[in-house]
């Protein structure tokens, strides 16, 4: 039977309450494995796994239910390792790594700000900040549109200046948002934004986090930020017991 790891902990860290389940239909019971001063959260693996809600959901309650007690390496949703002794067994191999990953990640969560352009604000501003964009934006208008070349021109060095602004935008939101955090991850970048980014927070300091959130919001009104958090800190935490399987999901 495979064995599901939802996290790994301290082997000292409070028992979750008696009948907690995770993921599988009908829910698996969460056990608890353990070696030396560590311990992995895990139950039996469904077959047949995938990224529904249901599971996600039972993924996320387990962390959830566990970090309320105390630091929690966070696995992602699909990890999945052969068995039980494949997971104590790395538990020993990594024994160091995973006391080092959890006295650094004690006491934090992680924020994940995603940011992208707002299409007509940005586009005000790169052409208020070009001369020479609102030049031939305004001789094409008098021309009554432009010729065919002009346009594809100054629709080049509209694109230009807005990719240009892209980069220069997620560099200055990093640049506001990192001193209130203990740590950045990039996330992987996909298709509508600009940034993606994870942020390691002090639990206790995540009103600053929040805060400088909101004044980059208000200091930039071309930019939609999306905030997620807090969540546990997956984008922190290298893969533990098993590489992800095939069906891994997503972190935020």
């Amino acid at each position: 039977m495979s064995t599901y790891v939802y996290g790994i902990t301290a082997r000292s860290h409070p028992a979750l309450p008696e009948g907690t389940t995770g993921v599988g239909e009908p829910a698996r019971l969460v056990r608890v494995l353990t070696q030396g001063d560590l311990a992995a959260l895990v139950s039996d693996a469904p077959e047949g796994l995938r990224p529904k809600r249901r599971d996600l959901l039972a993924h996320q309650n387990v962390l959830a239910e566990a970090g309320a007690a105390g630091c929690v390496l966070p696995m992602r949703f699909g990890n999945v390792a052969p068995d039980d002794d494949t997971v104590t067994q790395v538990l020993d191999e990594r024994a160091d790594h995973y006391r080092e990953r959890l006295a650094a990640l004690d006491g934090k969560v992680e924020y994940n700000v995603k940011a992208n352009h707002v299409e007509e604000a940005v586009l005000h501003l790169v052409m208020a900040e070009q001369p020479e964009l609102r030049a031939l934006a305004e001789a094409n208008r008098k021309a009554g549109g432009g010729s065919y070349d002009d346009k594809i021109r100054l629709g080049e060095m509209v694109a230009g200046a807005v990719k240009a602004r892209e980069a220069e935008d997620a560099a200055e939101v990093r640049s506001l948002l990192e001193p209130a955090a203990a740590a950045v991850s990039a996330g992987p970048q996909s298709t509508g934004w600009l940034l993606n980014l994870s942020f390691l927070v002090a639990r206790d300091g995540a009103g600053d986090f929040l805060e400088a959130v909101d004044r980059v919001r208000a200091d930039h009104p071309h930019l939609e930020l999306r905030l997620n958090g807090p969540l546990p800190p997956y984008s922190f935490v290298e893969p533990g017991p098993a590489q992800p399987a095939d069906v891994t999901a997503a972190a935020p």
